[in-house]
């Protein structure tokens, strides 16, 4: 595997974990997901550009 395909699945899966959907995290908003959906975009548009 890649680093980029490495680094997709970890920010994927830390972006399933912010979701606010358990009752703790329910006050958070979408502010934790936001920010990392928003480093996902930027990687994938890295990857496409072939930089990473």
């Amino acid at each position: 595997m890649s680093l980029g395909t490495i680094l997709i699945i970890i920010l994927v899966l830390a972006l399933l974990g912010v979701l606010p959907i358990f009752p703790h995290s329910r006050s958070w908003g979408y502010y934790p997901s936001g920010g990392l959906g928003t480093i996902l975009v930027i990687v994938i548009i890295l990857l496409l550009l072939r930089v990473i």
